[in-house]
């Protein structure tokens, strides 16, 4: 066996002549090289989408009503305004999922698309569960009146 005064490796001659120095020194180098190095732009970026998200978000499903607490500011005053409706469909994941809620004021059909992790959405409150069998809701966009109706599920 031979040891190297800077490497903390140790070599052993196999039967064939081959060292197991290279294998050994390649793990070695690679375990040092990431303990070392700075974090790479992927790991900061999921670093700090992870401490973006917000916990305390409730399950949404497509077919829900529910009302999203919307934050406001007003010159130096800041509120926070209730806006309830159908969410029609769910996007994207992670720091960058999205709904979008459907409502009828003053009889004209408003959609509205909330970033859930966004600072903007001050709170979310499911206020029925809605039965579907859809994923996207966009069929709602053509009915009128009572046929826009979602029939409301009693198992979740």
């Amino acid at each position: 066996m031979a040891a190297d005064p800077k490497d903390t490796t140790v070599t052993e001659e196999n039967p064939d002549g081959a060292t197991e120095a290279a294998a050994n020194a390649t793990v070695n180098t690679t375990a040092t090289a990431t303990a070392s190095r700075k974090l790479s732009a992927e790991e900061l970026i999921k670093g700090f989408e992870q401490a973006q998200l917000k916990s305390e978000l409730p399950e949404i499903y497509v077919g829900d009503t529910v009302r999203v607490g919307v934050r406001i500011s007003e010159g130096n005053k800041e509120r926070v305004q209730p806006y309830e409706g159908v969410v029609i469909s769910k996007r994207h994941g992670g720091l960058n999922e999205t709904i979008t809620v459907r409502r009828i004021f003053q009889g004209i059909g408003v959609e509205r698309v909330f970033m859930l992790h966004s600072p903007q959405v001050a709170s979310i409150k499911v206020e029925r569960r809605g039965k579907v069998r859809r994923a996207k809701l966009f069929y709602l966009r053509e009915r009128v009146g009572k046929a826009t109706r979602v029939k409301q599920r009693f198992d979740r």
